[in-house]
């Protein structure tokens, strides 16, 4: 059962990450890409990580996604549908992305992945949190404050204009 629930999730996931790239409405890409965050986030409920699940949904739906939409709306003039969907260098860029897929699929193929269960320490939950509010804090608080700030920019620039 849970490999078919695997499966649907995976196809589910697949199936919005190309709609991300096919959508010709730059809303709409967001919001695939959002359901693409949390079919990431139900694998990773099946793999039996809770803690990167919540993670997924609070940092990449929550914080990502809201971002990227808000950048959307902040730059209207980019969403005209008559626009060009392709520039001239389409087909150089068709051709380096499948000479990227096939190097990889070369290497993931020729790779002898070893793979071993192994127990997980019952503190390791615990640790983690003690890292991000000990040694890394401050890091962790200097993004969040470089976050705020840039949102606060992208709206000054986007009032500006008016």
């Amino acid at each position: 059962m849970q490999q078919v629930i695997f499966i649907l999730l995976a196809l589910v996931t697949l199936g919005a990450a190309v709609m991300v790239v096919i959508s010709k409405n730059l809303m709409r890409s967001a919001l695939w890409l959002i359901l693409a965050f949390f079919g990431i986030a139900a694998n990773f409920i099946l793999l039996n990580a809770e803690f990167l699940a919540v993670a997924q949904i609070l940092i990449y739906v929550g914080a990502i996604s809201m971002l990227i939409i808000f950048a959307i709306m902040l730059t209207r003039g980019l969403m005209d549908p008559n626009a060009p969907r392709f520039n001239e260098q389409w087909g150089v860029v068709g051709g380096f992305a499948t000479l990227l897929f096939v190097v990889l699929a070369f290497i993931v193929t020729r790779i002898g992945w070893s793979a071993s269960a192994g127990a997980v320490p019952p503190t390791s939950i615990q640790q983690l949190g003690q890292d991000f509010v000990g040694p890394y804090v401050v890091p962790f608080e200097v993004a969040s404050v470089l976050l705020v700030v840039a949102m606060i920019g992208a709206i000054i620039v986007a009032r500006e204009r008016e």
